[in-house]
This record gives C-alpha cells, structure tokens and sequence, in this order.
C-alpha cells in the first residue's frame, strides 16, 4: 500500500513541476508583452533591472507554486 502513495507524490510532484515551469513562462510572457520595451533584449545587453524583475517573477511564481505542491503531497 505504501508503494502506491510514493508513486501517486512522484507523479503529483512530476506534473506540478512541469505546471510551475509553463506558469513560469506565461508569467515572463505576460511582463513582455506589458512593458514597452524587448525583455530578451534587455537582458541580452545586461539591463540589471529588468534581470533582477524577471528574478521576482521566477521566484514568486516559484514560490506559490511550490507550497501548492507540498501541501497537496500525502
């Protein structure tokens, strides 16, 4: 019995990681499309700011994300 509930968190954790990373990316996408400047390019010629933005980004989604998942692990 204890070996299905291991695979049931492998697999919940699995499908919660691939969910963070594409938040991730709608996340990044959205803070693109709503400034009125290139974020790719910005952070291609070094724009600190906009790196250290796109960080809080990665993290608070990360974050919120990654209690979701560890509160629903059994």
């Amino acid at each position: 019995m204890q070996i299905d509930a291991i695979i049931a968190n492998i697999i919940y954790s699995l499908i919660g990681g691939f969910l963070t990373l594409f938040f991730m990316y709608i996340g990044y996408k959205l803070f693109d499309k709503t400034t009125h400047f290139d974020t790719s390019e910005e952070l291609a010629k070094d724009n600190r700011a906009v790196g250290m933005v796109v960080l809080g980004i990665f993290v608070g989604v990360g974050i919120a994300i990654g209690l979701v998942i560890g509160l629903g692990l059994n």
